[in-house]
């Protein structure tokens, strides 16, 4: 992608999350100092390296004049088909009002990306010189933890409480045994252990963008899971 965006003088946008930053402790960040664009990344586990490394070493380009870069970092995703621990599979159980299991620590606060925000994002860095040559965090509401979050979504699916059940670490480890995909996330588990919260003030600032209102991005992903 580097080569590509060198040869054709095109801007290249990289869309990342927040791997890179690692678990609490590592990164620089603890529960009362949330994530920003300056938070090191000191990610510990293979996943996480890789972001960095891709971060790495498109600024060093940057920086050498071979090409213009930008990077836009999301949190999990909410939204209509996002795949995320909030996705079709939660809204969809919450929609029929089943009962949902959910990774970590279900009260623990947690920031969301709403995809239409990270789009929005996306365009503005790509197109705005003064953003290039940094990353920049989605504009994204205030942190709810994810049994507020199921709350929501039943609240505006108009179903009754949905009971939340949290999957124990060594269940995820039991099943990633078996299951590759729980085996893979159990690098990344401690961001719904502990509390994982990202501050987006810088892009807010700076592009006069404002994430979309919680109630409008709640109601929108409650309407749209298949049933």
């Amino acid at each position: 992608m580097l080569g590509a965006a060198e040869r054709s003088g095109a801007v290249l946008v990289t869309l990342s999350n927040l791997y890179g930053y690692g678990p609490a402790g590592s990164g620089g960040y603890d529960e009362a100092h949330p994530m920003t664009e300056a938070t090191p990344l000191a990610a510990t586990g293979p996943k996480g390296r890789i972001r960095a490394r891709v971060w790495h070493d498109a600024l060093a380009a940057h920086q050498a004049g071979r090409v213009r870069v930008t990077e836009v970092r999301a949190a999990d995703f909410i939204g209509p088909g996002a795949q995320s621990a909030m996705g079709e599979r939660i809204v969809r159980h919450v929609r029929q009002g089943k009962n949902v299991s959910v990774l970590g620590h279900a009260g623990r606060p947690h920031t969301w990306s709403f995809t239409d925000d990270v789009a929005r994002m996306l365009v503005t860095a790509g197109t705005d010189p003064s953003a290039w040559g940094r990353a920049w965090h989605v504009p994204s509401n205030e942190p709810r933890s994810q049994r507020e979050v199921v709350d929501d979504l039943a609240r505006a699916a108009g179903v009754g409480q949905v009971r939340v059940r949290e999957i124990p670490s060594v269940v995820l480890r039991g099943m990633g045994l078996a299951w590759p995909l729980m085996r893979e996330l159990r690098e990344t588990e401690y961001q719904f252990r502990d509390d994982f919260v990202m501050d987006s003030s810088a892009a807010q600032a700076r592009f006069g963008l404002k994430p979309a209102p919680w109630e409008e991005i709640v109601a929108i992903t409650a309407g749209s899971a298949s049933r």
